[in-house]
């Protein structure tokens, strides 16, 4: 559903009558109310049935997505520094005061790195497994952590979370899908292999990030070492641009609107390369590349795939609800 903005205002149309202005999207109309015994006065709402997402970092210098509806948010992962997190989220116009949770995915340090201090300058409880926080190493204040295990789900407001179980070389690493009014993101990296668990969950996903490490021939003729390229296409290190590809195939949904191609490798892949393979197969799903240098755009998801809803989220400014 796209938002609807409603307001009042002191122009009136014969005697009597004031107009209501109403606008769905880009499409505008009148609606006309006999409004003589009432007072007019400026009156403006927002309703959004949406979530707005983007990816404020992703790469192996540091991750972390941004999923949240009007008036709550979650971050998965925190790799960069606090600081960074501000000043890519005051860039794109998204509001600290919203972040109500940070769900971590596995103990890495460019999934972590800025948690610590995150956590206790903005007061943000952090749900991190037991196993992750146990080999994290991470100092955080007791009474804001709390553990989940594979296959728990979260209310955080409006929002519901789901955690489970992924193929990666952690203690005990995670995915997570955030759902909102039956709108379904997924954050999906750091992935050695496709699994039922991932398969079942992106089937369901209006809009993901999902890893498109490295290009096989890149990786292949490339200058690391053999153990290193071993660790990366064994199983339990990423995903390659075809094994990303081939889910995205055989896997999505009619409704997926958005794809960003994330944790993209520096040395081992071409984001032009990976945008293009994409692209090709992408139908009507919107797809990006969620950049290891800066913040993306916020995206709004609105659940429906309508050319004309795949569009930008509006600026903050005018509209102080993401």
């Amino acid at each position: 559903m796209l938002p609807f903005f409603v307001s009042w205002d002191e122009s009136m149309d014969g005697a009597g009558t004031s107009a209501k202005r109403v606008k769905q999207g880009n499409q505008s109309f009148k609606e006309h109310l006999f409004l003589k015994d009432f007072p007019l006065k400026l009156i403006s709402f927002v309703v959004f049935m949406s979530l707005f997402i983007s990816s404020l970092n992703s790469g192996s210098n540091g991750n972390c997505y941004y999923v949240g509806n009007h008036a709550e948010a979650v971050l998965v992962d925190v790799g960069i520094s606090c600081r960074e997190v501000e000043n890519r989220m005051r860039r794109c116009g998204l509001s600290m005061n919203k972040v109500k949770a940070i769900f971590i995915s596995h103990e890495h340090s460019d999934h972590i790195r800025g948690l610590e201090v995150l956590s206790r300058k903005f007061s943000i409880p952090v749900y991190i497994s037991e196993g992750t926080l146990l080999n994290s190493r991470l100092d955080l204040q007791e009474h804001k952590v709390f553990h989940f295990r594979s296959s728990d789900v979260f209310e955080i407001g409006r929002l519901k979370i789901t955690a489970f179980i992924k193929k990666h070389d952690a203690a005990d690493p995670h995915s997570f899908v955030v759902e909102y009014n039956g709108i379904r993101v997924g954050v999906f990296t750091d992935l050695g292999a496709i699994c039922s668990n991932l398969i079942a969950h992106f089937k369901l996903c209006h809009a993901a990030f999902l890893e498109s490490n490295y290009d096989v021939e890149m990786l292949e003729t490339g200058s690391y070492p053999y153990h290193l390229k071993k660790r990366i296409r064994g199983g339990e290190g990423h995903l390659s641009n075809d094994e990303a590809l081939k889910l995205f195939v055989e896997h999505r949904n009619d409704q997926l609107s958005h794809l960003f191609l994330s944790h993209l490798s520096k040395e081992n892949n071409c984001p032009k390369k990976a945008l293009s393979l994409f692209e090709k197969h992408a139908g009507q799903t919107k797809v990006f590349i969620a950049s290891r240098y800066e913040q993306s755009k916020v995206i709004e998801v609105t659940g429906k795939l309508i050319h004309s809803e795949i569009r930008e989220a509006a600026p903050i400014g005018q509209m102080t609800l993401f």
